[in-house]
């Protein structure tokens, strides 16, 4: 039986793919495919994300623009992999101290003191 980690892995590998391969058939995201990846499959997390005045479009600009790293207008996966490490690192800090929920109702457990209940109860 797969972990949830393992689960969550291949559901961001499944995802990136559904929309690499629309137009053109490339396995890389153009602006507009990453746009509509986030507004469409992380739209909750990406709002709850988001800094404070800023629109979703504005987000998904300064996202797009720090991970295509070497300026080719289009994001290869491991680009895009640099997108999400930053919306996680943005969604773990404002879970810490804030009382800020992520949206979803999750949470989980950093081992030093404190958890967020994920809802998933306890793994068998």
């Amino acid at each position: 039986m797969k972990t949830d980690l393992e689960l969550a892995l291949e559901c961001v590998i499944n995802i990136y793919h559904q929309y690499a391969v629309k137009r053109p058939i490339d396995d890389y995201l153009s602006k507009d495919e990453f746009s509509e990846l986030l507004k469409k499959d992380a739209q909750p997390f990406l709002h709850n994300t988001m800094p404070p005045n800023t629109t979703v479009d504005e987000y998904i600009n300064k996202l797009y623009a720090k991970a295509d790293g070497n300026h080719d207008g289009r994001l290869k996966f491991t680009e895009f992999l640099t997108t999400l490490n930053l919306i996680f690192i943005d969604a773990h800090n404002r879970s810490h101290g804030r009382g800020h929920d992520h949206g979803h109702g999750h949470g989980h457990d950093h081992g030093h003191g404190h958890s967020h209940d994920h809802g998933h109860g306890p793994r068998n």
